[in-house]
This record gives structure tokens, sequence and C-alpha cells, in this order.
């Protein structure tokens, strides 16, 4: 019989975009693999980086901007102008560089928790009404213990509302910079490499830190402040964007500052609605601080988010990826 033959095996096709060759990328445990991992995850540059960047970016604007529009003069305007133009400055710099890093990334300042639609709209005024409430509660509280007398009116006439337009006008320039920074584009940052509430964490501890420099602030203040500012990312959770902390942020600074003419954060500013007093132990005014440095704080603080948990059940955040149009959600380690 003749002897078989075996068919030969067709020949090996090429490498495509679709089949790399075996040439395609470093070995596994080469320099330039391991070096490549400190950088890149397994959704793109890793989320330290991107924060790292945005920092720098940062401060090069305020570096920028602040020696180009820096006025002479500046320290004699009033303090409501004067923090219009510092906070609103530091604003500007924290907007930017996340335009950038927006762009680079293929996300909106929506994804960063303030979407321009939603601009001074429900959420804000919501926040807003929140402020100034829980700010009064306190207060009659502390009122009720005996530590808090409301005075009577400081202005009269136009200066109630030139002074309370003023005080508005700064305290909204302080809220848009310090929430945007710290829960905008750094909590979602944050977010991506560690989880939403170890971020929370962070940014908190961060503001409550931001307070320490404070003239007249305590080590009770500036716990009070990390905890309002948790309180700032359980509502940014729940309704998907900053407005309403940045509502909630500026009504209570306004209340202390103008409404009821009461340190904040250790600072009492002039031009205040009412010339009120707090009398008593520190424990129950916040002595130099003001009502923020009140033990009470915490008692309020837990009540607020007790509430806001119960009546926003829903997480609305972080806003998800667009198929097609963004990249997909990043998952990625510091």
């Amino acid at each position: 019989m003749p002897e078989e033959t075996k068919p030969e095996a067709p020949p090996a096709a090429p490498p495509t975009a679709t089949t790399p060759g075996p040439t395609a990328g470093p070995a596994p445990g080469s320099p330039s693999d391991f070096l490549g991992s400190i950088f890149y995850g397994p959704e793109g540059v890793r989320s330290g980086w991107r924060l790292l960047v945005y920092l720098m970016l940062g401060s090069a604007c305020s570096i920028v901007l602040f020696r180009l529009l820096g006025r002479g003069g500046a320290e004699e305007d009033h303090p409501a102008i004067a923090t219009v133009f510092s906070d609103g400055l530091l604003f500007v710099c924290a907007l930017i560089p996340a335009l950038i890093m927006g762009v680079a990334e293929r996300r909106s300042l929506a994804h960063y928790g303030l979407p321009w639609r939603k601009a001074l709209g429900a959420n804000f005024w919501k926040g807003m009404l929140w402020g100034v409430a829980s700010l009064t509660i306190l207060l009659l509280t502390i009122a009720a213990l005996g530590g808090f007398s409301f005075g009577r009116l400081q202005l009269h006439g136009e200066r109630i509302v030139v002074f309370a337009l003023a005080w508005f006008a700064a305290y909204l320039a302080v809220a848009l910079f310090e929430e945007f920074f710290l829960r905008g584009y750094t909590q979602f940052t944050l977010t991506s490499g560690l989880g939403f509430w170890p971020a929370a964490v962070v940014t908190s501890l961060a503001f409550g830190a931001l307070h320490v420099g404070n003239k007249g602030e305590s080590p009770v203040g500036a716990v009070a402040a990390a905890c309002i500012g948790f309180f700032f990312v359980v509502t940014l959770r729940r309704t998907g964007d900053l407005w309403f902390a940045i509502g909630f942020h500026c009504a209570w600074d306004w209340g202390e500052s103008y409404l009821f003419g009461v340190a904040n954060s250790g600072i009492r500013s002039p031009g205040h609605l009412l010339s009120s007093t707090l009398n008593g132990p520190n424990w129950l005014t916040g002595g130099s601080v003001g009502p923020e440095g009140s033990l009470l704080v915490f008692v309020l603080i837990a009540g607020l988010i007790l509430l806001f948990e119960r009546t926003h059940s829903r997480a609305m955040y972080p806003l998800p990826d667009r198929p097609g149009t963004d990249p997909a959600p990043v998952n990625v380690k510091i």
C-alpha cells in the first residue's frame, strides 16, 4: 500500500492590529513595564498623578493671576469686597485646571459636580434654606441655655440691603472656591482611586485643616469644620452635584457674619445686622470660634446627615460616563 502523506500545516498568519506579534509591548517584568505600571493602570493614568497635575496647574494659575490682577491698596477695601476678589480669583484658579483636565479626560464639569445648567438653581436655594435654618436652630438652642443674645439692629435703611448683598457675594465666592476645590475635581479623582467614602474622609479632613490657620480658631472648631465638610460630601452623593453644598456653605457663613453678627471660624466681620453676643462656657458658645465651635454643633451635624439621608435616599454621584462619548468609569489605584 502506498504510504499516507500528512497534509501540510497552513502557514502562520502574519501579525495584525488585532493579533499582536511576539514583540508587541514590553515583556512582563521588564524595567519599562515596571516604570509604566507606576504611571498607568488598567484605565489609563493613575488618579494620584492626575490629581498632582491638577494641583500643579492650580498653583501656576494662582501665581499668574494674582500677579497680573493683584491690586495695590486692596487691604483698604471693605472685607466683603476683598473676599469677593480673593476667593473669586481662587475659584477661577480651581476651575481652569479642571477644564483643562476635563478636555484630557473627555469629561465635563458636571462629572466633577458643577453642572452650569443648574447654577443657582433649586438645589442651591434649598441649600441656602437649610443653612440659615440650621444656624438659627443652633443659636436658638444656645440662647435657650443662656449663652446667646440676639441684641438689636446695627444697620438701618439702605445699608441693610447693601451689606446683605455684599456679604452674600463674598460668601458665594468662598463657597464656590472651597466646595469645588475640595469636593469637585479632587473628590472625583480620589474616588476613582480610593472609592467614594475614603475620598470623602480625605477631603473632609483637608477642609478642617484649611480652618486651622484662621485667627481665633480652635481644635474643636477645626474638627467641626471637617464634620460639616463630610455632610457636604453626603449632599454631593445624594444630589449628584455641589449646588446644595454651595448654597448651604454660603448661607451658613452669611448667617454668622452678616445676619447674626457672630464670629465665623474665629473671624468677626464688620457690617453685620444684629449686635448679638455670646456669653457662657466655651463648650456651649464656641468661644472665640463662634457657634461652629460649640459642642452642640456635632449634634446638629449628625441630625443633618440623618435627615438628609432620609429625604434623599438615592445615590446620584458619581455620574455615569456616556457610552460612545466618554471613557469608561475610571477604576485605578493610586
